[in-house]
């Protein structure tokens, strides 16, 4: 499949891409090099070929889930620069009410 000039000049333009006449030239030839790739894929045997995600198996590694000690909240707030009622205090980034 070979696609027109002005056919990728439309694509240009339902991609809001704004192409001077070079860029179009040159995403014509790119495009269609692009296109010839895979077309020669299309002509590929697959059939035997089970769909992957991955060339190797890949296994999830994540550890167990346990509960262990970790720091009380007074603890915790003594690194905080500034605390409130318990919580951290941090600058407000949203305006509004």
């Amino acid at each position: 499949m070979i696609l027109s000039r002005e056919e990728v000049r439309k694509v240009a333009l339902l991609a809001r891409l704004e192409l001077s006449e070079e860029e179009l030239d040159a995403q014509v030839g790119h495009i269609n090099s692009l296109l010839s790739h895979f077309d020669i894929l299309q002509q590929l045997d697959v059939s035997g070929v089970e769909p992957t995600s991955h060339i190797i198996p890949i296994v999830n590694v994540l550890r167990d889930d346990v509960a262990r000690p970790s720091l009380t909240r007074e603890e915790v707030l003594m690194n905080a620069p500034e605390s409130r009622d318990g919580c951290f205090v941090v600058p407000r980034i949203v305006e509004g009410a």
